[in-house]
């Protein structure tokens, strides 16, 4: 690159030596004529990082080819503070050194050193390449100036298309924004997306590009691309999106994982560690509390295939997992709480790196290639202890097997069964030992004694398959599996294998006692919950017989009580009635509530809370899925809204509300074992088989006919319990009905034709879905409080949902940099609509300064901490959007009344502090003397005696007080008018009419202030009464100026002494201001000039952020020094 040197006479400065040999600080520039233009041009679109400063300082050693780079800068500005630092703290001390090398040496120490306190050094290490990270995060500080707490994850090279142009530049991913900068062709690009204002994150291609990562916002597209490893870059984005999104928009379950709840503390490994986590509990079903500590490469001995499996396993707190690299071949799951032993074997070339994992129920594992043996053993056995530690009841033995040969009584059960019924016993709480299906068995049914042949068969297949594979939680689950359970499970083994499956059996052996103190704990309490289970108690499954008696529901109730005391944040949530219901049938009553706690908390998240968010983004999920493998469908039906509304109960109910109990029941079997990935392959395979139909429906009424009369008909002929209608289904008799279908065979069409995906392909999805369901709830929100306010203001809709992005905005501002504490504070999604929303005084001074048009110089901050203070009625020292929006239309569409008594108001208490009460005055023009003749001039040169107007103006106002039924407003201090004044002086400075207002306001204030004392006079006289005579004459020691007051109060008897005056005495009201104001006209059309609200929302759409970044990066660094 070409670089021409500036005069040396100003922009260098020698070094210690004299002479050729001496020493030299160089500013440079860089040359942008002719050819070097296209060249830099070139520079910028290969590499940004590889372009040349535009201004830069430079080491120069006499008789050396090499100039260090000292600094550099993209403007004459900042390079000229740097030139001053260098003046100010290295030159000077340079005189020390001896020769030429220990300068340079010392030179670039110093810089590097710099470069190094101004960074994070605990960030950087954290990262593979220290040093770069290091450069690119003072890049980033310096060409953003974020404040310190915007910490940077990572970076990226890459282009960002502007239409048909890309730009190449650096991509910044920072913990609340994604930052883009480039310089080409001389032109500097900076962009800043809020992470939370990004509503769709996906990857793409473009006519220029095949792999693309397209950023969608309210307003634009952003296209990046040419990354060295896009796959990296967008599962980053896609994790800081989420990250973002959940924290400031959805805390209330973001707050179940503490190891992200603080955004300084988040690193590139922390989201990537994050993303393994989740895709490992997703895969296995783990409790959401399991975090992966080992992921290793491995062969496990599979006795079915008499053969060492290839595979990965994977370690946690409770857990080793283990998964065959062949989908479905093989996974194992053992919980360390089963485990007897874990040892090393010895080493051989035929099981190299062996470990055997001997497990309770007389059976071993044995993993081999594993590469690091002796760390990975160390560590298990390390957690192996801690799990035996919190649980030393194992001794007992709590294994749960199935067969012929298993105890009565599961998990810990049999060892604390007396303990349980006696305490049972003492609280009147008879829990249910077996399932309500064993309680209320139906026989006599015709083909009963065919379906339990069939049973049985069942049964013999289920217990040949326990011999081979294993009959615990730790069996080896294969392909062979999922094909039984594709069949429907037995009746006899189907609660149990719930267990298993969910790993609900895991649970239930680590809380022995649990449930029964949940029960003694919630039951007999008064919540809404309660209240909530008692009206739909009677609405779960009212036609099977175990329902319809006290038994049943009693159990149900205890259930649901004592899992909303569990889960207060849950509580409880239709639908969850029916499920328990369900469970209840197949498994004991502290099974059936394990297995809820397993449904609710971890194979159906975020399903049951307040807005369930996790149902919707799997709503929206299998929407993409419709798309994908029904396109024809998707095609005819333009808006699958439709049919995800009426799918949102297959996924809420696992179609226990739209099937008959008896086909329903093998869904929950599929579901177990597979989870959600059950219910998707269910639902398409439903739609598929209805797809001519619903393409043939002429509205969505129709559509849900078609499919609510198929899925009332899919039969279980197998079952060998009677049919059980449903009363949640929609059919009419009037109709022919449809054709049966055995669920059997839609289960294993679903398999057939839609199981390929995987769990992890539907997390991916999950992530991409979960984004654009909580914008979908903002803008519900902003529309609802939008609703409310509408018809209290005069703005214009468009300007109102303007000002609502700006408060929401400011809030966010606020957020991203105040803690972890502020989010929870300040944004509730339980609340209201209104009252989600909120800032503080200090967020509302910055929205005042960039909206309000009473702007008052210096005078403006007070001002707003005024309004503050006056709109904040519950003192809870936040307000909501309602209270800004009714405050500034007071102030752009309000008569002049209501402005009037606005400022009135925000210059007494509570508005105004006793501290700004006692301020000094800055009224000491001599305009403002009271002596001064009150003559007002017309505009033909006519002059007006004051004194009959203002008789007849007090008299209107004591009338108009007479009448008025408002509440009055209390009178002003001297201290308090004197602060009105100075703001009203402030208003009107740089106003066009400026003089003409200056005077207009001093005559008001003069004669405002004669008012005040002919007042403070009267009452110092001893006269109580506001009432007006004409009457009366005046004292004949009153005054000239005084005798213009003289109609305006009682006279005191002749004899009377004046008393003394204090000035708390000294009072005018509002009434008084406004009439005096009123008289003149300048200052009423100050306040009634139409006033545009647009000019100062586009303004502070430009500027609101940087206008807060740059307070705060101040702010910040004042600390800082402070510190120091």
């Amino acid at each position: 690159m070409v670089i021409d040197a500036v005069p040396c006479e100003l922009l260098t400065a020698p070094g210690p030596e004299s002479g050729s040999n001496a020493l030299s600080f160089v500013i440079q520039v860089r040359r942008q004529l002719g050819l070097c233009r296209l060249v830099g041009a070139l520079d910028a679109v290969l590499d940004s990082n590889a372009r040349v400063a535009p201004f830069r300082i430079l080491l120069q050693v006499p008789g050396s080819q090499v100039y260090s780079a000292i600094a550099c800068g993209a403007t004459a500005e900042e390079i000229n503070q740097h030139w001053e630092w260098l003046e100010q703290n290295l030159l000077h001390t340079l005189s020390v050194f001896d020769n030429k090398e220990d300068i340079v040496s010392f030179v670039k120490g110093k810089v590097k050193a710099l470069i190094a306190e101004e960074t994070s050094s605990k960030l950087a290490e954290q990262e593979e390449d220290p040093e770069k990270f290091r450069e690119a995060l003072v890049k980033f500080e310096s060409r953003f100036n974020f404040p310190e707490a915007e910490k940077l994850i990572t970076y990226y090279s890459c282009c960002c298309w502007k239409g048909k142009v890309p730009r190449q530049g650096w991509l910044y991913l920072s913990i609340n924004h994604l930052c883009f900068y480039s310089f080409f062709l001389g032109k500097e690009l900076k962009l800043i997306i809020p992470w939370v204002e990004v509503q769709k994150l996906e990857r793409t291609s473009n006519v220029f590009m095949t792999d693309t990562v397209r950023v969608t916002t309210a307003n634009k597209e952003r296209d990046f691309s040419t990354f060295l490893n896009i796959a990296e870059a967008f599962r980053i984005m896609e994790q800081l999106a989420d990250v973002t999104l959940r924290r400031l928009l959805d805390n209330e379950i973001f707050e179940l994982d503490p190891g992200l709840q603080d955004p300084t503390q988040i690193t590139k490994r922390d989201l990537e560690a994050r993303a393994q986590n989740e895709l490992f509990r997703a895969f296995f079903r783990l409790p959401r509390k399991e975090k992966l500590h080992e992921v290793m490469d491995c062969s496990l001995w599979t006795p079915f295939s008499r053969c060492h499996t290839a595979g990965t396993m994977y370690t946690s707190d409770s857990y080793i997992c283990f998964a065959s690299k062949e989908n479905g071949c093989c996974t194992v799951i053992i919980p360390l709480r089963e485990v007897i032993s874990i040892e090393k074997m010895e080493d051989t070339s035929l099981l190299p790196n062996p470990i055997i994992v001997s497990i309770r129920s007389k059976t071993a594992f044995q993993f081999i290639e594993l590469k690091d043996r002796d760390t990975l053993v160390e560590n298990l056995l390390q957690r192996f202890k801690e799990v035996n530690s919190s649980n030393t009841f194992l001794a007992f033995g709590s294994v749960c097997t199935l067969g012929d040969d298993e105890p009565a009584c599961l998990g810990t059960e049999a060892s604390h069964g007396k303990e349980r019924s006696e305490c049972e016993k003492e609280n009147n709480y008879l829990l249910n030992a077996e399932a309500l299906r064993s309680d209320f068995h139906q026989s006599g049914m015709p083909g009963l004694d065919f379906g339990k042949s069939r049973e049985q068969i069942k049964e013999s297949l289920w217990d040949d398959h326990f011999v081979e594979y294993g009959r615990t939680v730790c069996m080896f689950r294969t392909e062979k599996i999922r094909k039984l359970v594709a069949m429907g499970i037995p009746e006899s083994l189907r609660g149990k294998l719930w267990l298993l499956f969910s790993d609900a059996q895991t649970d239930l052996a680590s809380h022995p006692g649990y449930y029964v103190h949940l029960v003694e704990a919630s039951m007999g309490r008064c919540c809404m919950a309660r209240e909530e289970i008692e009206r739909d108690l009677h609405r779960s499954l009212p036609e099977h017989p175990a329902f319809q008696s006290e038994t049943g529901i009693a159990a149900l109730r205890r259930v649901l009580t004592a899992y909303a005391h569990r889960n207060p944040k849950i509580g409880y949530c239709q639908s969850m009635n029916i499920l328990t219901s369900v469970l209840l049938l197949y498994a004991k009553e502290e099974e059936a509530f394990w297995l809820l706690v397993a449904v609710c908390e971890r194979m159906l998240p975020d399903y049951f809370n307040h807005r369930v968010i996790g149902a919707q983004v799997d709503q929206s999920v299998f929407e993409e899925l419709i798309k994908e493998q029904l396109p024809e469908l998707a095609e005819h039906m333009k808006d699958l809204t439709a049919l995800a509304s009426i799918s949102l109960s297959w996924f809420l109910t696992l179609f226990l509300s739209i099937m008959p109990l008896e086909s329903a029941v093998n869904v929950v079997d599929c579901f177990f074992y597979d989870g959600i990935k059950a219910i998707f392959q269910l639902g398409l395979a439903i739609l598929e088989a209805n797809a001519v139909d619903l393409c043939n429906s002429k509205d969505d009424g129709q559509a849900l006919m078609i499919l609510s009369r198929f899925l009332e008909h899919v039969k279980n002929e197998e079952s060998p319990l009677p049919p059980i209608g449903n009363h949640h289904a929609f059919f009419s008799d009037d109709q022919e009905p449809s054709p049966v279908t055995e669920i059997a065979n839609l289960i294993h069409d679903s398999y057939e034709k839609f199981g390929d995906h995987s769990v992890e392909q539907i997390e991916h999805m999950r992530y991409k879905h979960r984004i654009r369901v909580l914008q979908s709830h903002e803008d519900t929100t902003k529309q609802n409080v939008l609703r409310v306010v509408i018809p209290d203001v005069s703005f214009l809709p468009e300007d109102l949902e303007e000002l609502y992005d700006l408060f929401k905005r400011e809030h966010l501002l606020r957020c991203y940099w105040a803690g972890g504490s502020a989010v929870p504070e300040r944004h509730d999604p339980s609340r209201p609509y209104a009252e989600q929303y909120r800032i503080d005084a200090q967020q509302f001074a910055s929205l005042f300064r960039l909206l309000s048009p009473w702007t008052c110089g210096e005078h403006t901050e007070l001002l707003a901490h005024r309004t503050f203070r006056l709109l904040d009625d519950n003192m809870d020292q936040l307000i909501e959007f309602k209270a800004l929006a009714s405050c500034l239309d007071v102030m752009y569409n309000g008569e002049m009344n209501e402005k009037i008594k606005l400022l009135y108001k925000l210059h007494i208490p509570p508005a105004l502090t006793e501290n700004e009460r006692d301020s000094q005055s800055p009224l000491k023009n001599p305009l403002l003397s009271t002596s001064r003749p009150l003559v007002i001039g017309k505009s033909n040169g006519d002059a007006v005696d004051y004194q009959k107007q203002l008789k007849q103006m007090l008299k209107d106002l004591a009338k108009e007080k007479d009448t008025k039924t408002e509440k009055e407003l209390p009178k002003m201090s001297q201290k308090e008018f004197i602060q009105f004044c100075k703001t009203l002086y402030s208003m009107f400075h740089e106003d066009p009419e400026e003089n003409d207002l200056y005077q207009a306001i001093a005559t008001v204030t003069t004669l405002l202030l004669q008012i005040g004392e002919v007042g403070q006079r009267s009452l110092s006289l001893g006269s109580g009464s506001d009432e007006f005579t004409e009457d009366l004459q005046p004292e004949a020691s009153a005054s000239e100026q005084d005798a213009v007051f003289t109609d305006t109060v009682k006279s005191p008897h002749k004899d009377s002494q004046p008393s003394p005056v204090t000035e708390g005495d000294w009072t005018v009201s509002f009434e008084h201001i406004l009439a005096s104001l009123l008289t003149e006209q300048s200052l009423v059309n100050f306040f009634e000039k139409p006033l545009e609200l647009k000019p100062k929302l586009e303004n502070a759409k430009l500027n609101q952020y940087s206008l807060r970044t740059n307070g705060m990066s101040c702010q910040s660094r004042t600390l800082s020094k402070i510190n120091s």
